[in-house]
């Protein structure tokens, strides 16, 4: 998941283009939700505000992304906004009797990450009044995203940080095979999870919730759960340190180690 960030990469290739936006906090909020996912590239088309860059709003909205501001350029026409790019991409919620083809964000971002290897373009209109059709006629496809019909309305910001996450997630991968937890330590091998089972069983027996001579389904149950959970070693001798007390207080003899030695808890 952590490939390197190449100049061929998506996050060098995507470019963000505003239409007319209406207000300098949207901006600044824009510069915001791309950064946060890799992307840096800002294209104002015509911004109601000639300081839209640098107006307090923005910068406040920005927080912490004012390099983006920054490197952000304002252009006057959509030919000069889109300059150097082979795909463009129009966000709208409002479909069109005569459009692009129409893509979620999902597919969209996987297509241009996989098949695309120039520069890309999406573009997201006014906050009121959307994208001109003269601009979306003449996009490569039509970006819908799929959201409550009852209620589709989406904040600038937020339209743009969902298709950012998307291009992000098609770029990197969605970490789906790597662990969610922070720290992994060493994983339990099969004999020291063996001997943990013994030595529960040891513990369990000597408190009566487990009888020795019928023990019925509890261990195959316990080893069932267990088995799902990848034990650490670690995690493993929290468990034998549970069972050594059990069988301290109750008058038992440690159960050793599969090798013979004693454990440490």
């Amino acid at each position: 998941m952590n490939s390197p960030q190449t100049d061929t990469s998506l996050f060098k290739r995507l470019r963000f283009v505003l239409v007319g936006t209406s207000h300098p906090g949207n901006i600044g909020a824009v510069a915001r939700a791309i950064k946060t996912m890799g992307f840096s590239e800002l294209v104002l088309l015509n911004p109601r505000f000639p300081d839209a860059l640098t107006n307090l709003e923005a910068v406040a909205f920005a927080s912490g992304a004012q390099d983006i501001l920054e490197s952000a350029k304002i252009v006057t026409s959509i030919e000069e906004a889109l300059a150097g790019c082979h795909y463009v991409a129009a966000v709208s919620a409002r479909l069109r009797e005569f459009s692009p083809p129409i893509l979620v964000p999902r597919a969209l971002a996987k297509y241009v990450s996989k098949n695309i290897q120039e520069p890309v373009a999406l573009v997201f209109g006014n906050e009121r009044y959307g994208l001109p059709n003269e601009i979306v006629v003449n996009c490569n496809a039509l970006i819908n995203i799929p959201a409550n019909p009852d209620y589709s309305s989406l904040n600038l910001a937020q339209a743009v940080q969902l298709l950012a996450y998307e291009c992000r997630v098609a770029e990197l991968g969605d970490g789906s095979t790597v662990s969610g937890i922070g720290f992994q330590g060493k994983l339990a091998s099969a004999s020291e999870i063996e001997g943990m089972y013994l030595h529960l069983e040891q513990a369990l027996a000597a408190i009566g919730f487990l009888d020795p001579t019928s023990p019925k389904k509890l261990m195959p149950r316990l080893k069932r759960l267990f088995s799902r959970t990848q034990l650490e070693t670690e995690e493993l001798n929290i468990f034998r340190g549970i069972a050594k007390k059990i069988l301290d207080n109750n008058g038992h003899a440690d159960t050793p180690a599969p090798d013979g030695n004693e454990k440490l808890f």
